[in-house]
């Protein structure tokens, strides 16, 4: 059986979710040793450890406060010891208008960048000073095609902080590509999680997939496997780049 990942322990944040589940699954049948982080979800962690046999780490941290990043690296470490690859896969999507409240539209974008960029530059800071003193690893960021093209008008604040992950992901590319740690991001279009499923259930399946040219939206295992295919030892080269998984619906 091809186990490319064989012998590496990858930390995958928002792990009990549906594409953070799938994540999980794929680099664990490649052979890697996930490290399964969950917010709140104890019990969606312990079924998807037990999917793959129990062959994983389960660890809580609440990525919304200022040191829940840095409480999640250390505790990984001292579960693991060494750790060979990141998932930045948390995040969170929130609505807001302009016209509300000052103090409800500022609590809204601080909370996102928290959790979507800030805890998501925390992780790799401590990412890369691991993997420099231990001769190398990867990172992976979870963007989105809003990243690439903007978003609707009440969740700007998440296109906002995609981007910014984006360009975060070049710069530790080009940064530390020479100490042996590499980073790539991959931006998703449309993909069938559950609030892709709550919006087909209140729009129809046709206003979901209206703009994307193959007509279908991406399952979590097609991300999935293309993060799997990231941490192989032949996809250094990738550094840098930042995929897209959107049917055509955004095109570069």
């Amino acid at each position: 059986m091809n186990r490319p990942l064989e012998g590496q322990t990858i930390l995958v944040t928002g792990a009990s979710g549906g594409i953070g589940r799938a994540i999980v699954k794929a680099l664990a049948a490649e052979g890697a040793r996930p490290i399964i982080h969950f917010g709140r979800d104890r019990k969606g962690a312990e079924s998807l450890n037990g999917e793959i046999g129990d062959s994983g780490f389960i660890l809580s941290a609440d990525l919304s406060s200022a040191n829940g990043a840095f409480d999640l690296w250390a505790q990984a470490i001292d579960m693991a010891g060494r750790i060979h690859g990141l998932v930045n896969n948390a995040g969170v999507l929130s609505r807001i208008s302009v016209e509300a409240d000052p103090d409800e539209w500022r609590a809204a974008w601080q909370r996102e960048f928290q959790i979507n960029f800030f805890a998501a530059a925390d992780l790799p800071r401590e990412a890369i000073r691991h993997f420099k003193a231990h001769g190398g690893g990867r990172i992976v960021n979870m963007a989105s095609r809003a990243a690439q093209r903007g978003y609707a008008a009440d969740a700007m604040p998440y296109g906002a902080t995609k981007a910014a992950l984006v360009n975060l992901t070049k710069s530790i590319a080009r940064s530390f590509g020479p100490d042996g740690v590499t980073a790539v991001a991959i931006a998703p279009g449309w993909v069938r999680t559950d609030m892709a499923n709550g919006f087909i259930a209140k729009h129809g399946k046709q206003a979901a997939v209206a703009d994307i040219p193959i007509g279908e939206m991406a399952e979590p295992e097609d991300v999935a496997d293309l993060v799997a295919f990231c941490f192989r030892a032949s996809q250094a080269s990738l550094n840098g780049a930042t995929l897209d998984v959107n049917g055509g619906s955004y095109i570069r």
